[in-house]
């Protein structure tokens, strides 16, 4: 890893070369080397914080987790495009501040720096909130905010989740538009690299102008939309986890596009667990999977320690939440377990201090005992 200097820190400390890399050319130089780049599904910046700290190659910033951690309902359209990607500007911003903050470490607590790259951020784009004109708003939100490639689906508005019965498309022809103006919008702001992702939901539409129904309609949508020349990933959604119709897809797709490469959502829908020979991630890249992410990964495994902690609280008082802390401090890696540290406390305070603000430096400290304090 190479390491650079930067004016945000004081002198001595480096961060990685690759902060001044484009995100979407990171992405890119990832989907170029690696068998497949996968991206944990988060919906703030604290959860894409912990992605990118314990090293995965991708952000997914996932619709459905924001209509959860934004607005607490589901994925029906209920968002607009300014609130998604007002969320994703946070959460690129949020991860360049964070490489800064651990770069930093604790030098009065003996943390040594840790050099963290930043992951590229996938951005969900539903439907693309309106015409072929909201999409190009979207995609101007998007590249100005950092934001490395998104993907659009060809439902009609208001649109569903991929896994909710009810969905309807819109003509192919008007999505090809659609993709089109993504293409054309990023270019224009001079992201040739921006990566674009078609989605379509033909496997389980109810409503479409064609006659097909099932996976012979998804994949003449999905060769449809790549004789367009846009997309750079191609992602058909599943309604379960069985294998056969993924292998299918991707086989019908590589007949005509031999180096056509997909996205997959290794969806929190399905119950992999009961799967008896489930697909996986190794299976995804050799049938040309670029991209794997799974949506609801990070909203799952808060929902699941959050009600594990508030169980305690209720049932056990006090104990429930120091049993909570025995978990954080017993010697394994959560990086969560000291909020201050977490957070930048020891950056901010540092920095305050080399730009004379001496109310904000580490001169302010209590210097409590650490056995006491985190």
């Amino acid at each position: 890893m190479d390491l650079v200097s930067t004016p945000l820190l004081p002198e001595g400390f480096k961060v990685p070369a690759s902060r001044n890399e484009e995100p979407s050319q990171r992405l890119r130089r990832l989907l170029a080397t690696k068998p497949y780049v996968f991206g944990p599904g988060v919906y703030d910046p604290f959860g894409a914080e912990l992605v990118m700290y314990h090293g995965f190659d991708a952000v997914y910033f996932s619709g459905y987790s924001f209509a959860i951690g934004h607005l607490g309902t589901t994925d029906m359209d209920i968002y607009s495009s300014v609130e998604i990607a007002d969320g994703a500007r946070r959460t690129v911003s949020a991860l360049r501040k964070f490489q800064l903050t651990m770069a930093m470490g604790d030098p009065d607590k003996g943390a040594a720096p840790i050099h963290l790259e930043i992951p590229p951020v996938v951005v969900d784009m539903d439907a693309g909130y309106g015409n072929l004109f909201n999409v190009q708003r979207t995609i101007d939100l998007y590249v100005r905010a950092g934001v490395a490639a998104a993907h659009l689906e060809d439902q009609v508005m208001p649109k569903r989740c991929g896994h909710i019965a009810g969905k309807a498309l819109i003509s192919a022809d008007e999505f090809v538009g659609k993709l089109k103006m993504m293409r054309n919008a990023a270019d224009d702001l001079g992201h040739k690299d921006f990566v674009i992702i078609a989605r379509t939901d033909g496997v389980s539409a109810t409503e479409a102008p064609e006659t097909k129904r099932g996976i012979q309609l998804a994949i003449d949508r999905g060769l449809r939309y790549m004789d367009s020349g846009v997309p750079d990933l191609l992602w058909c959604e599943f309604p379960t986890a069985e294998r056969g119709p993924t292998e299918h897809f991707c086989s019908e797709i590589r007949k005509r596009f031999p180096k056509a490469r997909f996205a997959f959502n290794y969806s929190s829908s399905f119950k992999w667990q009961n799967e008896k020979n489930p697909i996986t991630w190794a299976d995804l890249g050799e049938l040309g999977v670029g991209f794997i992410f799974i949506t609801l990964a990070l909203q799952h495994a808060a929902g699941h320690g959050m009600s594990v902690l508030l169980d305690d609280l209720k049932t056990k008082k006090e104990e429930g939440y120091m049993a909570l802390q025995r978990k954080e401090w017993d010697g394994s890696d959560i990086p969560t377990k000291s909020h201050h540290l977490f957070t930048g406390v020891p950056y901010h305070q540092h920095v305050g201090k080399e730009y004379g603000a001496a109310r904000l430096s580490e001169d302010m400290d209590e210097h409590l005992e650490v056995s006491q304090v985190v």
